[in-house]
């Protein structure tokens, strides 16, 4: 047995690491021979993802330590990403913001907006605090595609689904452009290199990548 049966609760292994649970309810992490390499302190662990690994301690408060047990995002977040996404994570702070930290902690976008998600094809999606829109920024925080848009899903395929001001749906690029025009009633993100969007009279129609019906 590699590791006896002590634990309340164990999680699959992540990067040679395992979380457990031991009977106070305290989570921490065993090595694939069952030794206790981070002890068990904290209220709930995620799994590690690139070195880092999201700890919640008893004040509620979320950050991310390192395999030796190390605090290298101290826990002072109201919530955060699971993992880091290509270096970067978001975090949401006392005031209900969010913003993102990097692998040493280090805050590289200030907590300003209203929601935000991770990165993908180097922009990540955000609403804005003011008006409610969502946009889109690069990794140094810079807004590359203006917050105008009633909703926006992430980019999938290198498009996102987005909505106006009038409820309705399209695609834009990374770069803004509107590849699909924004008049259907209902979209869905593109999947096999495929969208499908519904029009006024409930019929569905399929878009490729280029904007082009297909079927």
């Amino acid at each position: 047995m590699i590791s006896p049966c002590q634990w309340e609760e164990t999680c699959h292994f992540h990067e040679g690491l395992a979380a457990v649970r031991d009977k106070n309810g305290k989570w921490g992490f065993i090595d694939k021979s069952g030794k206790l390499i981070i002890p068990c302190q904290w209220e709930s662990a995620w799994w590690f993802e690139e070195g880092l690994c999201q700890v919640r301690d008893s004040q509620n408060k979320y950050g991310f330590i390192d395999k030796t047990g190390k605090l290298i995002s101290p826990c002072q977040w109201e919530e955060t990403c699971h993992f880091f996404v290509d270096g970067m994570a978001w975090v949401k702070d006392a005031n209900n913001k969010y913003g993102f930290i990097d692998k040493t902690g280090r805050v590289v976008i200030p907590c300003q907006w209203r929601v935000a998600e991770w990165f993908l094809y180097g922009l990540a999606k955000v609403q804005d605090a003011t008006n409610y829109k969502y946009g889109f920024i690069d990794k140094s925080g810079k807004v590359v595609i203006p917050c105008q848009w009633q909703y926006a899903s992430s980019f999938q395929g290198g498009l996102a689904c987005v909505r106006d001001g009038n409820n309705k749906y399209g695609y834009i690029d990374t770069l803004g452009t509107i590849i699909i025009p924004c008049k259907w009633s209902w979209a869905l993100d593109f999947h096999n290199g495929k969208a499908s969007v519904r029009d006024d009279n409930g019929n569905w129609h399929h878009f490729n990548k280029q904007g082009e019906i297909i079927d």
